[in-house]
């Protein structure tokens, strides 16, 4: 008699199956004829937590453009700890997206947290942004499976490995194979940092799936002198990318200005990149 697998275990086995992992054959996502995630060569996505005006997100992703990002970040919505806090510019902000799509060349990727918005926001970015709170979200994973379009999954901030892989499950098996992990830190008993940033997960990940993993250490650290040497750690670990938070004036930011870079440490940590990437065989 057969022993009954974990629904842990059949998880495990259904993405590998999906997605054909193996240790030489990594996935590369295509977001547009010139951007891929995932291959030799590093990704930088970089912008603001949130699109605040036309003026400030232009000239974000200018800045993040001059230093290497080939993907501009910017949510437009924002799941917020207090009702109170800014919670992003919503609708209005899809006409700032499309001018800085348009206008630098380079997609986009925006957070979606309501499964009814799929449809509205799908023409204004290129990249769905799943946040750790709606890693958990199955019917909107479900939705954004029946889609081609590339989802940046986060690994939500109590989330196990297995979880995090059942939830990228949930896309795969519903036919988007699009699909980039993101670490973006976990909780833990220390208030050192915001959060804890799990680069071990890089590893794990790689042995058990082939799709590219991105790493937030904006919001894994919370603290903005932390993120360089994140950074650099989370590309010497075997990274396929960084997703950075950038503002002009961090202390006048709405959201998150205590972990988002000036233009000038991002300018500081993309020289450094390059170096690291070379170490480890990677292009940047």
């Amino acid at each position: 008699m057969k022993p009954v697998k974990s629904i842990h275990n059949i998880e495990a086995e259904a993405i590998l199956h999906n997605v054909e992992s193996d240790s030489t054959s990594r996935k590369v996502v295509r977001i547009s004829e010139q951007v891929a995630i995932g291959g030799i060569k590093l990704a930088l996505m970089a912008g603001p937590c949130s699109v605040e005006s036309e003026e400030q997100f232009y000239a974000a992703a200018l800045a993040a453009r001059d230093n290497g990002a080939t993907v501009i970040r910017g949510g437009i919505f924002k799941p917020r700890t207090s009702p109170y806090s800014f919670q992003g510019l919503g609708s209005t902000g899809y006409r700032i997206l499309d001018e800085v799509r348009n206008n630098l060349k380079l997609p986009v990727v925006s957070e979606i947290m309501d499964v009814r918005l799929v449809d509205e926001m799908a023409p204004h970015v290129d990249i769905f942004q799943v946040g750790t709170r709606n890693m958990y979200n199955y019917p909107l994973l479900k939705e954004l499976g029946k889609l081609n379009k590339p989802v940046l999954l986060k690994r939500a901030m109590m989330a196990t490995v297995d979880e995090f892989i059942g939830a990228a499950e949930y896309l795969l098996s519903h036919g988007n194979g699009n699909v980039i992990l993101c670490e973006r830190g976990i909780r833990s008993f220390d208030s050192s940092t915001r959060f804890c940033l799990d680069l071990t997960v890089i590893p794990v990940l790689r042995e058990r799936t082939n799709l590219p993993i991105i790493v937030d250490p904006s919001h894994g650290t919370g603290v903005a002198r932390y993120v360089e040497p994140m950074s650099l750690a989370a590309v010497a670990a075997g990274a396929d990318g960084l997703l950075i938070e950038v503002h002009a004036k961090p202390d006048q930011a709405l959201s998150d200005g205590k972990q988002s870079l000036s233009f000038d440490e991002l300018h500081s940590l993309s020289d450094r990149i390059i170096k690291v990437a070379n170490a480890v065989g990677r292009a940047f």
